[in-house]
């Protein structure tokens, strides 16, 4: 398309950005009006539109990007809001290098950069590329610098190229030492070359002979089919898939298969070379040998017929496999209901914080009214009860914030005894035992302990409230045979049990204890999420639980933790009084005007002067133009281009870090790995009360 209207300042540009340019509305930033452009200006980005390559231009201090049609194809997502945007606001992640950038040219400096490596979000996602960089500055009329031309290519898939190909040659080297090796042994077979260019393959006398080639056979024009007709039929996909693996990414060829023989028999051969990369990166040579391996094989497969029972294989197989499925099947429906359990999780908890928020308001501006009080604390005490069934469908679910720490069984009952006997009663009698040599174990604490108080309480109601429970540790080693099917893999676990004296359960019952929302109490008695909790705890923690009972005779429910190799973490610090805001400024992120504003209120009946801002796009706008805050109060799930995570990362790079509290009805694992936190980030679960929402600010601004 042409624009060739003057009074705009388009004539002569064309493409879709030529169109995007013309179309924005300049005014709103410091360029001003279109037709208001100096010549310079516009005679620069006419410059740029008509470049191939992908070029974008920073105008003023802020950096206002301007932009070419293959600059935007290398934005992906983020084009075109970038059009016209400071461009510390269009790339966050590396606002900093750009800041650099700005500076330097704008006091009339050059910078250019080759395979420079830098991250990247793309589709939220970090993704580390290699770019070649230059910048220059860009004169006003007046001879002074006033903006920057930016040429960027990106040259990931060269240097990656590159990296396979160096590779190749390490792997190539190998196979040399492993030639000269296999000369010394006096097993080399013969060697080849394939020319893949020309697609002909060529060898010595003995690799012909090897493969019983007729006698005068033309050593420099091999067929290549003849060859994989003497390939034994049950290798010939295994051969044929090693060699595409190793032209299409470098992959070392290394290959045992078996030959036919003249007189019938099969030879074990291990074919092994490298593939050869040009400089534009393609495969254009494939040299390699064959080396006589049939001792070894023949001497292997006497073992296996010795120590193996093909029947007995063939059963535990079918017996893996359908555990597998199974195991498959229970996972498929676990992530179902995750993902159904997560999103009414999210808009439930934030329901749930507006009315609390509200409540606790309301209690405190009428505190001495007796009826509102009561109300109140009723309201509040449903409101809890609605947060608990939404935190035991997320554990269940496995989509639940955890916190792991390294700590031992020991110290799990040091911490309950006390509990436990309070919440069982005194005709509940708890014999409690571990190892003082127990493994360590990486879990969330406070969980595992409620883990344990649930079974406790359900043994207890097994128990009609009088009898026995044992809780006991034990280092157990689990083999391959118990682990099929299971979810995790041989080796070393922690074994925490307890057992009870109680009616026990019939099979048809324990077959189903697991399941959400099944209980066998009277209605109004239970969720039937307590058992379906602790699972899910287990299995989010990389464990595992099985359960047996007997009836009449009681139950027992294991847990295996996998043995942790870290260091123990040191006990948590007591938590300091409260203490009320002072000077702190705190920036509330969040984009339901409801919670947003009572915990805006909550926050300034505390002393803190807020901020607030409905989304991390205003967020970061307001920050970078200079907001100064103490403490950035974001929710995790938000709509925008730049994510809470982005906001965090912010804060850490700034000198000095600005502390992040997060918040979430469900984190969607935006800030967390497999929904597990990490020790420097900091979440207040909704909803949240005026007392943890005061506690966890202190905590996280005293650092």
């Amino acid at each position: 398309m042409q624009f060739l209207d003057d009074s705009h300042g388009c004539s002569g540009w064309s493409g879709e950005m030529a169109g995007r340019i013309c179309a924005f509305d300049w005014s709103r930033t410091e360029l001003g009006a279109l037709d208001s452009w100096t010549r310079s200006l516009s005679s620069t980005v006419q410059l740029m539109l008509a470049s191939p390559l992908p070029m974008v231009m920073l105008w003023g201090r802020p950096g206002y990007m301007i932009y070419n049609d293959a600059y935007s194809e290398f934005a992906g997502g983020r084009h075109p809001y970038l059009l016209g945007s400071p461009v510390e606001l269009g790339w966050p992640e590396v606002a900093e290098f750009n800041r650099h950038v700005v500076d330097t040219c704008l006091a009339g400096g050059t910078l250019s950069y080759r395979n420079k490596e830098l991250v990247l979000l793309r589709d939220g996602v970090p993704e580390q590329v290699w770019m070649d960089l230059y910048y220059s500055p860009v004169a006003d009329d007046d001879g002074r610098p006033a903006g920057v031309m930016a040429m960027v290519v990106e040259t990931t898939e060269r240097v990656i190229s590159e990296q396979r190909r160096q590779t190749a040659e390490d792997a190539y080297r190998a196979d040399n030492e492993r030639v000269r090796l296999a000369l010394n042994a006096g097993a080399l077979l013969g060697s080849f070359v394939w020319d893949i260019k020309a697609n002909v393959l060529s060898g010595d006398e003995r690799f012909a002979r090897t493969f019983s080639y007729p006698t005068g056979q033309d050593l420099n024009n091999l067929s290549q089919e003849f060859a994989e007709t003497r390939i034994h039929p049950d290798d010939r996909s295994w051969v044929q898939e090693r060699v595409k693996r190793s032209v299409e990414v470098g992959e070392a060829y290394n290959a045992e298969y078996r030959i036919l023989r003249p007189d019938g028999s099969y030879l074990w051969v291990l074919a092994s070379g490298c593939c050869e990369f040009n400089e534009q990166g393609e495969a254009f040579r494939f040299p390699g040998v064959l080396i006589d391996i049939h001792e070894r094989k023949t001497a292997e497969e006497s073992l296996l017929r010795f120590t193996r029972n093909l029947e007995q294989r063939v059963a535990d197989e079918v017996e893996a496999r359908l555990a597998a499925e199974e195991q498959l099947r229970q996972s498929q429906k676990l992530e179902a209901i995750g993902g159904l359990t997560g999103g009414v999780a999210h808009d439930f908890n934030n329901l749930l914080q507006v009315i609390a928020g509200n409540l606790h308001l309301l209690a405190r501006h009428e505190a001495g009214n007796a009826n509102v009080q009561r109300r109140v604390s009723a309201s509040i005490a449903a409101v809890e009860r609605g947060a608990k069934l939404s935190s035991q469908l997320l554990a269940f679910a496995r989509r639940q914030p955890l916190s792991p720490a390294t700590c031992t069984p020991q110290q799990i009952f040091d911490g309950l005894g006390e509990l436990l006997q309070r919440a069982l009663g005194e005709t509940i009698q708890v014999n409690m035992a571990a190892p003082v040599d127990c493994w360590p174990v990486f879990v969330d604490r406070n969980q595992l302990e409620n883990a344990i108080l649930n079974l406790a309480i359900n043994a207890r109601d097994a128990m009609k409230g009088e009898g026995t429970i044992d809780l006991s540790a034990d280092n157990i080693s689990l083999d391959r045979a118990f682990c099929a099917g299971k979810g995790i893999v041989a080796g070393d676990y922690v074994q925490v049990c307890v057992a009870d004296t109680g009616v026990g359960m019939p099979a048809q019952v324990l077959a189903q204890a697991f399941e959400p929302f099944f209980t066998t109490k009277p209605d109004g008695q239970g969720t039937g999420l307590g058992l379906s909790m602790v699972f899910g705890f287990v299995k989010q923690s990389g464990g595992h639980i099985e359960m047996s009972s007997v009836v009449g005779e009681g139950t027992r429910v294991q847990l295996y933790f996998p043995r942790s190799l870290r260091s123990m973490d040191s006990e948590t610090p007591t938590p300091e009084a409260h203490q009320r805001g002072g000077h702190e400024r705190v920036l509330v992120v969040e984009d339901n005007e409801a919670v947003r504003a009572s915990s805006v209120e909550l926050l300034r009946e505390e002393g803190y002067q807020v901020l607030t801002a409905a989304n991390a796009d205003i967020a970061m706008q307001m920050l970078l133009e200079g907001a100064q805050v103490d403490l950035i109060f974001t929710d995790v799930v938000m709509p925008g281009l730049i994510k809470s995570s982005d906001l965090a990362a912010w804060g850490k790079v700034q000198n000095p870090p600005v502390a992040v509290l997060f918040t979430s009805g469900h984190t969607r694992d935006i800030i967390s790995r497999n929904h597990q936190l990490s020790p420097d980030t900091h979440l207040l679960s909704k909803p949240y009360s005026p007392q943890s929402l005061a506690r966890m600010i202190r905590t996280v601004l005293n650092g």
